[in-house]
């Protein structure tokens, strides 16, 4: 795959090798009281020296502590003299060894002028005579160098990408000389007392120049099945990197099938630009698949930190690791899983029974009415005297004067018979509450009452009432029938 050259200046690297090597346990330390993720190792490519290191902490803050346990780095491929013995190692030993639980991965050519571009015909020469031994020096100068450093368990990626059509020590031109060439190098490697070397295949994803299972060496050099996977062709989408002839599927299945652990030394964006649909994917594939390690290639385009071209991705990315990061992101899932709904038992509802407020009846008290005294003046009836009135204009013989029957008199105003014929008036109080009917005054009274009516319902609240009209028929009336 065509990425920027790897290859490291060598001026000045002595001098900041050296001064981190006086503080590299202050490197690690914004590190020791960082919470821990996921169990997978992770780690990115940040750069192949010293500043590779040096960023491994602002990484791990960026991601909220997530803690960096890959430590990935490249030798450079341009001469052998710098395979063999790179001088920018030491940085990267003082990082390893800082906590037990890291992992140092180094990509590791097979070939001086590595991206130089030569045509397959040289490549096909450089194979064999690397099958012949003519390179094994270089390979164990190097296994020495790194046990020395204090690197014995390193994890080498040999000749990665060998399916392709990139590197110089690719498996196209001769594939059955290139798997006995691989051996030939691990062999030599081992051959180093106090190595503990994990040796790591990690072809291209897809068939790209070759299908990558016929560069296989054999399971007793392969300690780890890798795969390269960018968001490139082949492939449309991740379904179709996963499913495709020696995609992301079939390289799980070849791992198993060989009793081998799996790792991803690179994968990140490229040809599909700013994915983070790509970015979640891969992430929750890695979480399912459970690989000895994985590591983000982080520069442009690929990356999602250093390169700023990308911050949908970043986003995406740092909200699936980040074990503080809010709203993080849930990768969509490779093969869902199907959810067998759980039955939802109704709960029966009791209705709360409704007692009705007794409504008790309010009882209408009958007011009493008051006996009210007749407004009608009663009649006294006069009684004739017996001796002579000495009062001026008295006429000594009156007529005799018919007497009525008089209405009853109020109690509370009893009427005394008098000598006088004078009527008392009685006082008529004012009507507070209905009245009584009236008595109905006797014939051949000189008190006519017609009856007055007010209505049926002020006739009820008042009683009937009569309108009495007196007239005087007396004897010298002329109208006195009898």
């Amino acid at each position: 795959m065509p990425r920027p050259h790897r290859r490291l200046a060598s001026t000045c690297i002595g001098t900041v090798t050296a001064g981190l090597l006086a503080t590299g346990a202050a490197l690690a330390a914004p590190e020791e009281e960082q919470p821990r993720g996921s169990d997978i190792a992770m780690g990115a490519f940040l750069d192949s020296g010293p500043p590779g290191v040096t960023r491994m902490p602002q990484l791990s803050r960026w991601l909220g502590g997530k803690e960096i346990r890959v430590g990935h780095t490249y030798l450079p491929g341009d001469r052998w003299a710098r395979i063999e013995d790179p001088d920018f190692l030491g940085s990267w030993a003082q990082w390893r060894r800082a906590k037990a639980n890291r992992l140092f991965v180094l990509n590791v050519p097979m070939q001086e002028r590595n991206e130089d571009h030569v045509p397959d015909r040289q490549v096909a020469q450089l194979i064999r005579a690397g099958e012949a031994g003519e390179f094994d020096r270089h390979f164990g100068r190097l296994a020495e160098k790194l046990v020395e450093l204090g690197l014995p368990d390193t994890v080498i990626v040999l000749g990665w990408e060998m399916n392709g059509s990139t590197y110089t020590h690719r498996c196209a031109p001769d594939p059955e000389n290139w798997k006995q060439y691989w051996r030939r190098i691990v062999n030599t490697m081992r051959s180093v007392p106090g190595q503990d070397f994990k040796f790591d295949f990690a072809p291209n994803r897809g068939s790209d120049a070759i299908g990558w299972t016929k560069c296989y060496p054999g399971d007793d050099v392969v300690d780890v099945i890798g795969m390269d996977s960018y968001d490139q062709a082949p492939g449309r989408n991740f379904d179709e990197m996963i499913s495709q002839p020696y995609g992301l599927q079939q390289h799980v299945n070849f791992a198993k099938a060989h009793g081998k652990e799996i790792s991803y030394p690179e994968w990140g964006l490229f040809r599909h630009g700013d994915n983070p649909d790509y970015v979640q994917r891969m992430l929750k594939w890695i979480e399912q698949h459970k690989p000895l390690y994985h590591t983000i290639t982080d520069y442009c385009p690929h990356g999602v930190w250093q390169c700023k071209q990308n911050p949908r991705s970043a986003k995406a990315f740092r909200g699936a690791l980040a074990p503080q990061w809010p709203g993080s992101v849930i990768p969509t899932p490779v093969v869902p899983t199907p959810v067998i709904p759980t039955p939802v038992v109704p709960t029966p509802v009791v209705p709360t029974p409704v007692v009705p407020t007794p409504q008790v009846p309010t009882p209408e008290i009958p007011l009493p009415s008051p006996a009210v005294p007749s407004t009608d003046v009663p009649v006294v009836p006069v009684v004739p005297s017996t001796a002579p009135s000495t009062s001026p204009g008295h006429d000594p013989d009156p007529e005799p004067v018919p007497v009525p029957s008089p209405a009853v008199p109020s109690p509370q105003t009893p009427v005394s018979p008098s000598l006088d014929p004078v009527p008392v008036p009685v006082p008529v109080p004012s009507p507070v509450v209905p009245k009584p009917e009236p008595v109905e005054p006797p014939g051949n009274s000189t008190q006519w009452c017609l009856p007055v009516n007010f209505g049926e319902w002020l006739s009820k609240l008042i009683g009937k009432q009569s309108v009495c009209i007196k007239l005087d028929w007396g004897k010298d009336s002329g109208f006195w029938p009898w």
